[in-house]
């Protein structure tokens, strides 16, 4: 082959090869972040709830995956939410006809078990002193789907960077007199921890400890934000459960909608039976 054409082909593959070069060395750039710029706990916390789930209603299929002990059950589902009000909840075997109903309001738990044919309501009370515990309406409906506490002190959070997140923090999170009703004899109070995406500022981590009981806590997780009726709602939600056990709940959202009226049917049958506790 003619020296003239080996020379002009080596030429072009050099060529090519500082083109890839330099495009590579461009797209590192491009994919390495500024550092992120501090911001102090107002300017967060405003971001945080003009950012949060604004809904009258909530209405998502799942899938669910419950790990205790190693041991995994896998169920699917659907959750009703009428915002700050009533969270119905429909449970059925990966593979079958529903088993359990649950409807919680601010003041009650009531569970249908098809299985056994058996009706239970109690008062957040009973089911606090059943699970060595102390949550309530607000907190369950928050940590569902991904919104902060609603009805709980907002000042006392210092602000932080953590892993290119936001990071909010609290070491003693109440709820509001005005919002404690009469039967709250000792109101909730937490440590918290809130971490922020700089991106959409929603809640990606976030993590609850009774004061003064380590050994009671809960971090969720929540990812894979879609856009309905533009706003961002997580499709994957974790939770980490200690309180005695280590709990795992794994939960993957399908077919979320906003704001669309719902029932919340939850009716018992004359042949079950009311049972008072839980075993």
């Amino acid at each position: 082959m003619n020296r003239k054409i080996i020379g002009g082909l080596a030429n072009v593959i050099i060529l090519l090869f500082v083109v890839l070069l330099l495009s590579a060395c461009k797209t590192t750039r491009r994919i390495i972040k500024e550092p992120l710029k501090e911001e102090g706990i107002d300017y967060l916390f405003d971001k945080l709830k003009s950012n949060e789930l604004q809904f009258d209603y909530f209405n998502a299929k799942f899938n669910l995956d419950y790990i205790h002990d190693k041991k995994k059950t896998a169920f699917k589902g659907q959750i009703r939410i009428k915002k700050d009000s009533l969270i119905w909840v429909s449970l059925s075997p990966a593979l079958g006809l529903e088993a359990a109903r649950m409807l919680i309001s601010n003041d009650s738990v009531k569970l249908i078990n098809r299985l056994n044919k058996t009706f239970f309501a109690r008062d957040y009370q009973y089911l606090n002193d059943y699970l060595d515990t102390n949550i309530d309406y607000d907190i369950l409906q928050a940590i569902i789907i991904g919104n902060d506490l609603s009805h709980y002190e907002d000042g006392k959070f210092r602000a932080t960077i953590d892993n290119r997140l936001y990071k909010l923090s609290t070491a003693a999170r109440s709820k509001l007199k005005k919002h404690i009703r009469k039967h709250e004899l000792a109101p909730n109070v937490f440590f918290q921890h809130i971490w922020l995406n700089p991106d959409n500022f929603k809640i990606s981590q976030l993590s609850l400890k009774e004061i003064k009981r380590e050994n009671k806590k809960l971090q969720a997780n929540y990812s894979k934000f879609v856009a309905i009726e533009s706003q961002l709602v997580p499709k994957n939600v974790n939770f980490n459960l200690q309180a005695g056990s280590k709990i795992k709940i794994r939960i993957v959202y399908s077919k979320i909608a906003i704001d669309k009226k719902l029932n919340f049917p939850f009716s018992v049958s004359k042949k079950y039976q009311q049972i008072i506790r839980l075993d």
